[in-house]
């Protein structure tokens, strides 16, 4: 399925702590439509940062930091955050829930929707 979508991942130092910026807005809700892939590209050097930021998908606010799983239906990863190529990608079909929410795999209170 072709890339309908992407979404440039930064990460930004925010009151002590780490947090996602798609877009450039500081853990902002991504909407994702049926019938495509979003690519979350985490190639910018501030996802390699203090250690690197995976993003990731779970049905848990917070992922596996809040004792959720992560969701790998239809969700593809390439390279290491902060390098020239990353991104994390998933494709929306009508089998996607409703709500996901997007986290970091070393670091809690990342993410956001």
């Amino acid at each position: 399925m072709a890339v309908v979508r992407t979404i440039i991942v930064t990460v930004q130092n925010v009151g002590g702590a780490n947090k996602y910026f798609l877009d450039g807005v500081q853990q902002a809700t991504a909407y994702l439509g049926v019938g495509g892939s979003i690519r979350f590209d985490q190639s910018d050097a501030s996802n390699g940062g203090g250690g690197t930021h995976p993003l990731r998908f779970s049905e848990t606010s917070n992922g596996t930091w809040a004792g959720g799983s992560q969701y790998t239906t239809g969700v593809t990863t390439n390279g290491t955050p902060g390098q020239a190529g990353a991104y994390t990608e998933i494709e929306v079909t009508t089998s996607t829930p409703t709500t996901l929410y997007y986290y970091c795999t070393n670091h809690s209170g990342m993410g956001g929707a």
